[in-house]
């Protein structure tokens, strides 16, 4: 999935320290940095919302390290940073719903695990922290698209989280001159996705019941609508943004495509990618969920030369047949 570039630089020269590369962005990431030679790849996991065998493939490779470990330790994110030159930090406990049954552990992980890895990658003399930030600091506000400088108030604990990292981020690039760039990604999906658990996120939940033959729970009317964005431009705006220029730095980007798509929209396109006859069936809406969601992308093509190349469509096709294949496994092993 990664054969074509996203950098121009070569990647042999440098180290880079992905934290949750156990993770679904991460071990894309991860992915990316090994097929690409990077010189060294060092992935930090707890492995606690991550898989060992997104990373499986890479261990014993000279080039890759694996540090079991938890980012609210702070002695553990110092010496993940040790050597290294670019933090893609994407380590964080995800969703809003779990972040309102448990806003404790969320901040915990999210804001006390952030700074810790703040103070490290400083210390250590990171070259640039290129950060997981999230569209859901646009809160309470109406306007579309979404703009980077006009936010609203949080909905969610999760939201908090997320905008706090921008506020630390800020702080320590006007004190300590530490580099930074935050990516205010827009509904992720793709391959590694889990779609096990209480809160998994809308795409693999959807593609896994339908793949079953099973009916989807949507929340709400499936009218709300979102920015779906294929993992691969994830990754690119993570390999863009470490090499950025400088007058890119100590900002936050929009991370997404800029099409609105409904959830009845997207089970449909889901639906026929599947070849699939099942129908969903509609609950209640969720408590912290926003409504719509659509993303001025502007600023990260003109300063990230962000660019991305995979619509939700052919994104979809792709989930899709990645997770009918993992089903396939499954059943044989």
């Amino acid at each position: 999935m990664y054969e074509q570039p996203f950098h121009q630089e070569d990647l042999s020269q440098y180290s880079f320290l992905v934290t949750g590369g156990a993770g679904f962005i991460g071990a894309n990431l991860t992915e990316y940095l090994i097929r690409h030679g990077a010189g060294k790849v060092r992935v930090l996991d707890n492995i606690s919302t991550g898989f060992g065998h997104n990373i499986a493939p890479y261990i014993g490779k000279p080039n890759f390290e694996f540090l079991n470990g938890d980012i609210r330790d702070e002695q553990t994110c110092r010496a993940a940073c040790q050597g290294i030159d670019y933090v893609l930090h994407q380590a964080a406990l995800g969703s809003v719903p779990r972040s309102v049954n448990d806003p404790l552990t969320t901040n915990a992980v999210n804001v006390a695990g952030f700074l810790n890895m703040l103070v490290a990658a400083r210390d250590a003399g990171v070259k640039r922290f290129v950060y997981a930030a999230s569209s859901s600091t646009y809160g309470d506000s109406k306007k579309l698209p979404k703009v980077e400088d006009e936010i609203g108030k949080p909905l969610s604990p999760y939201a908090v989280t997320k905008y706090v990292n921008e506020l630390y981020a800020d702080v320590f690039s006007r004190t300590y001159h530490l580099e930074s760039i935050g990516l205010r990604y827009f509904n992720v999906f793709g391959p590694k996705q889990s779609p096990q658990g209480a809160y998994a996120a809308v795409i693999p939940r959807l593609i896994d019941a339908i793949l079953a033959g099973n009916s989807p729970v949507i929340h709400g009317d499936g009218e709300q609508t979102r920015d779906f964005t294929f993992v691969a431009n994830a990754v690119q705006a993570n390999i863009r943004a470490a090499f950025a220029p400088p007058e890119a730095i100590n900002q936050v980007y929009n991370i997404a495509v800029g099409e609105q798509t409904s959830l009845n929209q997207l089970f449909n396109m889901l639906k026929f990618a599947a070849h699939s006859k099942v129908d969903p069936i509609y609950t209640a809406a969720r408590t912290g969920d926003i409504r719509d969601s659509l993303a001025d992308i502007s600023k990260a093509r003109q300063l990230l030369n962000y660019n991305p190349a995979v619509s939700i469509e052919q994104g979809l096709r792709v989930t899709v047949e990645w997770c009918r294949t993992e089903r396939v496994q499954a059943t044989q092993s």
